[in-house]
């Protein structure tokens, strides 16, 4: 019977369950740097050392030159051992304490509080461009970016081009990028679309430039080069619902219109994936879909 294999099946289970290595070195008696070492290097390579055809004792001596804290002798003496403890591991996992902070949400938030203190001149009512999802023409779509009511964050808003607004927030990764952040949807419902915009290095800026990502009507990813000019540094609620968005082609644009027109709404401007029947998911689907993108 191949022990170490079954060892190394035993310990990679228990580690798919979430139990951790320093508890399977508790349950066995082994340090817990010895036992990584073990699972994590010499086990491995035995058991393909084993699949390539060694018998037990040359693929065991193959797998030990990669460490120095464990000998052949000390390994086979503690087998027995060691598979008894193992297998006798409580599976149980301890539950986390529901209070605790998830880090990422912990950073977020502390993002979020602290751009109010340095968002000031990005304040304002912007007009966006960028291409339509549903044909190849203009959209064009006020954005308002201000301090909350409350003023514990900053609040932005955003007017589509077919009469529905929504309500998301805004956080500044240090002196680099703005990010807005929206749910298209209404709770429980999340239907996240992304704006990250790159600042540039001077106050006040007229233009500001950025990468839109979203889904389209079929609910596939999509990310499309965006375009924010400033029209106003009023942050009055009122004057941004008021200011609608819209849809307009090319033969319909003013002048200044077609300069944004040609700097969002070409083909490279846009990146999009498509779901198309792919029962095999092989090359030939992952070169279809490229083919129906390109028309």
């Amino acid at each position: 019977m191949d022990e170490l294999r079954q060892i190394y099946e035993r310990i990679s289970y228990l580690r798919a369950k979430g139990i951790k290595m320093k508890d399977i070195a508790e349950s066995t008696q082994m340090v817990p740097s010895v036992l990584s070492a073990l699972y994590s290097t010499v086990l491995p390579a035995y058991v393909k050392n084993r699949d390539k055809g060694l018998d037990m004792d040359d693929a065991l001596d193959a797998s030990l030159v990669w460490v120095n804290n464990i000998s052949k002798k000390k390994l086979l003496n503690m087998l027995p051992k060691l598979k008894e403890g193992i297998f006798n591991v409580d599976m149980t996992v301890k539950s986390k304490d529901t209070n605790t902070v998830i880090p990422f949400i912990e950073t977020l938030v502390y993002n979020l509080h602290e751009t109010v203190n340095r968002i000031n001149t990005f304040s304002g009512i912007y007009m966006s461009y960028s291409i339509s999802s549903s044909s190849n023409a203009l959209k064009i779509e006020p954005y308002l970016i201000a301090p909350s009511e409350v003023g514990n964050y900053i609040e932005v808003g955003h007017n589509n081009a077919y009469g529905s607004t929504h309500w998301g927030a805004a956080f500044l990764n240090g002196t680099d990028h703005l990010y807005l952040m929206f749910n298209e949807k209404e709770k429980p419902q999340m239907a996240l679309f992304n704006i990250c915009l790159k600042l540039p290095m001077f106050d006040n800026p007229k233009y500001l430039k950025g990468v839109y990502t979203c889904l389209d009507y079929n609910y596939n990813p999509i990310a499309r080069r965006i375009l924010f000019v400033k029209v106003s540094d009023k942050v009055s609620r009122s004057e941004f619902l008021k200011t609608k968005g819209e849809v307009k082609i090319e033969n319909k644009l003013s002048d200044i219109e077609k300069v944004y027109y040609h700097y969002t709404c070409q083909k490279e401007d846009v990146i999009r994936m498509c779901a198309i029947p792919a029962p095999q998911m092989n090359e030939q689907d992952l070169i279809l879909e490229k083919k129906i993108l390109s028309f």
